[in-house]
């Protein structure tokens, strides 16, 4: 029986959190605003208007290229990718072709080919009817367009097909995910959009053996995907879709697919374009960019520890279980807020361990009524805090010990320093446990040095 393997790429798009928009003024904070309030005639595309581009945009696409590991090119410069669709003006896209501004990256096993930076699209809204103000002009359905998302910065990672499941392909997002809100460059909310995905898919027999540096003849694209749990179950429907193709006998057609979330099916968008499609040519309004190696140094060494940099310290440091690190170093700020926590409690006189700290943060959420360590600490103290016997008891307990037990201080004496253990259980024992362990030992061992 034939066995299938799948091949799978990925397009990440990421939304960068800059002011303004890649090629002009306007504002990029678009999300929830009032549709084509904050365009200008670079936005629109109109006759005339000249792009300049947004250094802090490029800087941020820099860092991200360079948290995976890229090679930053020393030369870089925009294209022009042609193509005609209602939400690009212009009927091209200002982008990257063949001198991306990174290069030949790793994350994990995963092989990032390039990290481009490009213009976004206007925001296409489909509903029932138009209306102005309170009167309905049409019921029937319309496509809308709002201008407010064009022009948005858009860093785009494309990586290898070294994907052979949803499931891989979803640990591989939440981990680009956490790297780009460590970086600060986007809260990558696939919800808002501000995070989006395009997954290459192809399926290959046994007796074809393609290679991830030699996939199968074909791919279909899987477009527009906003959540992970959609992202998982749109590549695992794809693959089985494919693969009944195969055993056919038959090849899938190389096509554009959308994902139809109520009946968890893929279903045809448009034959799949390639890249002469597009007529690149370099973009005539945009200088090229030369980068040198003392900014890329520069921007390097703006990079934060990384998610996985500090699961490694978090094991070296904290010795904590997998599963608390993960949710820990999830989030950069629940990361901070823990190791302030341990810093506070290690300079306290009440020392608490970073497990109980940790546990407290990820199973008791304490984190979320306390917003400063300091509260969380104090809080702990209290839940346990032991009163101890009082000196004096402890002493008078000691004493006691010793005289039921002269048998155990002459072991002791004789070199055998393990009854010290037994003693201190007895000592407990008479005090009811609540003797405080430190103490115990230290008035022992001065009592049996006598």
């Amino acid at each position: 029986m034939q066995k299938f393997k799948p091949y799978i790429g990925l397009e990440v798009h990421i939304e960068l959190s800059t002011k303004s928009k890649m090629f002009c003024a306007c504002s990029a904070e678009h999300f929830s605003k009032k549709p084509n309030t904050q365009v200008c005639p670079v936005c629109l595309g109109l006759p005339g208007a000249l792009p300049y581009p947004n250094e802090r945009a490029i800087e941020d696409t820099i860092k991200l290229g360079l948290a995976f590991g890229c090679k930053v090119n020393g030369f870089s410069k925009f294209d022009r990718k042609h193509y005609f669709y209602p939400d690009l003006p212009k009927g091209y896209q200002i982008s990257q072709y063949d001198l991306p501004l990174c290069g030949n990256g790793r994350g994990g096993t995963i092989r990032v080919r390039r990290i481009h930076l490009e213009e976004d699209t206007a925001k296409l809204v489909h509903q029932l009817g138009i209306s102005n103000f309170q009167f309905p002009i049409s019921k029937e359905k319309v496509t809308l367009i709002d201008f407010n998302r064009s022009g948005v910065p858009l860093a785009e990672l494309v990586t290898e097909p070294d994907f052979s499941s949803g499931k891989e392909v979803i640990d591989f997002l939440k981990e680009v995910q956490v790297i780009v809100r460590y970086l600060g460059i986007s809260n990558a909310d696939m919800e808002k959009g501000s995070m989006r995905l395009e997954a290459n898919v192809s399926v290959a027999t046994d007796n074809k053996q393609p290679t991830t540096n030699n996939p199968p003849d074909y791919k279909v694209e899987l477009k527009n995907i906003n959540s992970f749990r959609f992202v998982k179950n749109a590549i695992d429907y794809e693959i089985e879709r494919q693969t009944k193709i195969l055993q056919k006998g038959e090849i899938p057609v190389q096509e554009t697919r959308g994902y139809d979330e109520n009946k968890g099916t893929t279903f045809s968008q448009r034959t799949k374009e390639e890249a002469q499609d597009y007529r690149y040519f370099p973009e005539p309004d945009i200088p090229p960019i030369k980068i040198i190696d003392k900014n890329i140094k520069r921007l390097r060494d703006l990079l934060p520890e990384l998610p996985n940099e500090k699961r490694q310290r978090f094991i070296k440091d904290y010795h904590l279980p997998k599963d608390y690190i993960e949710i820990l170093v999830a989030s950069q700020e629940l990361a901070m807020y823990f190791e302030k926590a341990v810093g506070i409690s290690s300079s306290s006189s009440t020392s608490i361990s970073a497990k109980t700290l940790a546990d407290m943060i990820v199973n008791k959420k304490l984190n979320e009524e306390y917003s400063e360590p300091a509260g969380l600490v104090k809080k702990i103290i209290e839940l346990t805090k032991v009163e101890y016997a009082s000196d004096a008891q402890t002493d008078e307990a000691i004493e006691t010990v010793l005289k039921e037990n002269p048998k155990a201080v002459g072991d002791y004496k004789k070199g055998k320093g393990e009854v010290i253990g037994f003693l201190i259980g007895m000592v407990q024992k008479k005090l009811q446990g609540k003797g405080n362990p430190k103490f115990i030992s230290e008035v022992l061992l001065k009592y049996m040095q006598k």
